[in-house]
């Protein structure tokens, strides 16, 4: 991360590593409680987002917009949520309701606020 917009390269990074954080830990979580099936297909999911964060990093892509780059690591997350519900029993046995898809409605946000800005529109 040598160079300029080291903050912004950090907050990419560290932001999509973080926020797939919980499946890499579900995953663990169901090999070790006998769900071995859903283990595997969360670790892949939690490799395909750490390599989709690097390889779709903005910077990689200077003049694509943010949101083209970022549709992909939706969809990893999508889907990871998708195989938690029917790995935890349905969203009654995970303690949720079909409302319940409504509180990720704040994560699309950043499509909307900055997902047309390019990395070469910013910077120095």
């Amino acid at each position: 991360m040598n160079g300029s917009r080291r903050g912004e390269k950090a907050g990419w990074i560290g932001g999509w590593l973080g926020s797939f954080l919980w499946v890499g830990l579900f995953a663990c979580v169901w090999v070790a409680r006998g769900r071995v099936l859903a283990g595997i297909v969360g670790g892949a999911l939690f490799v395909l987002a750490v390599a989709f964060v690097f390889a779709l990093a903005p910077w990689r892509h200077p003049a694509c917009p943010f949101w083209k780059l970022a549709l992909p690591l939706y969809g990893v997350a999508a889907a990871a949520v998708v195989v938690a519900i029917v790995t935890e029993g349905g969203f009654a046995m995970a303690g949720l309701s079909p409302w319940s898809l409504f509180l990720l409605l704040p994560v699309l946000m950043p499509l909307l606020s900055g997902g047309g800005r390019r990395w070469q529109d910013g910077g120095a």
